[in-house]
This record gives C-alpha cells, structure tokens and sequence, in this order.
C-alpha cells in the first residue's frame, strides 16, 4: 500500500497523522524510503520505511462502512470481559497496537463497562482516553464533522448501551 503527501493516515496507537513528506535514507547497499508522518494533536512526528509499514499497521483513515459498525457495536448490549486487571490490560494492548477502529472501539466500551462497575487503574484510564481520542479523531477525519460532533454521535450510540463517552483528560 502506497501513500501521498498529503494523505491522512492512521498510525496504531497513535491516530490520524498526516504524510508530510517521503525521504530516502542510504541503508547499507541500498536506499530505504521512509513516510514522514506529523499528528496534530501533539505535534509528534514519525518515520516510518515503506518496508515496515504494513507490519506496524499504518492504514487509510476508514470508509463509512466500517463507521457504521463500529457505530453498531457501540450501540449493542454488554459483553463480557475479563476481570482479571493485568489480562484484560493485555488484552485491551494488543486491541489498540492493532490499530483497526472496531479493535479500538471494543476497547473503548470494554474499559467504559469495567469504570461503571468499579475504578480504572491508572493505566487503564490512561488508555481509555487514548481509544476515545483515537475514535473521535478518525471519524472526524472521515466524515469531515468537527471533533465535538463526532463525540455528540458517540454518545448517542454509547447511551443506547447505557454507557457515556469520558471526557478528554
């Protein structure tokens, strides 16, 4: 899979960052070249080798198809997680390193079932506000609406399942 510059891309655990620039760097015999992405969000910037790019997930921002069930999936009952804290952590980390956005929101509604029955630790705090800005973000980007509208449609899917979307911390 090739990208422009210009092009918003979704790195995993990360979000929506932008290819600003494609460079090439000697490596060894050869020349690698490499996709330099900026997020907004927290002006960090990445290079990524056109040679791992597909291993470390980065992908298009998603089409309507897949926002319309990651929206079902938000909107659906429970479901059953593990309770034991440093399995479901596990669990949820490899759901957010994978990147896809219906992996993400299954972390979101997992996490948001957990802190209704009991507190978040730390850590799982700190992920849930990584899963919600990384949702918020992509659909923004996808559907060209404004962060705050994108939440206000999360919301309505979410209290469907009697749950609410966090605040950003």
């Amino acid at each position: 899979m090739t990208f422009r510059i210009g092009e918003k891309v979704v790195y995993p655990n990360q979000g929506v960052g932008t290819i600003e620039n494609i460079t090439s760097r000697p490596a060894g015999p050869h020349c690698e070249y490499f996709y330099l992405l900026r997020f907004s969000c927290n002006s960090l910037t990445v290079m990524v080798p056109f040679s791992h790019a597909q291993q470390v997930g980065l992908r298009r921002v998603t089409t309507n198809g897949e926002i319309g069930r990651v929206l079902a999936y938000l909107a659906a009952e429970w479901c059953i997680h593990k309770q034991d804290w440093k399995d479901r952590f596990k669990e949820n980390s490899e759901r957010m390193r994978h990147g896809s956005l219906l992996e993400v929101a299954e972390v979101l509604k997992a996490l948001l079932i957990q802190q209704s029955q009991k507190p978040l630790s730390f850590r799982e705090k700190k992920m849930l506000d990584r899963a919600r800005h990384m949702l918020v973000t992509e659909l923004s980007n996808s559907r060209m609406l404004s962060e705050q509208q994108v939440a206000e449609m999360l919301d309505r899917a979410l209290a469907k399942a009697s749950l609410r979307l966090p605040q950003p911390l």
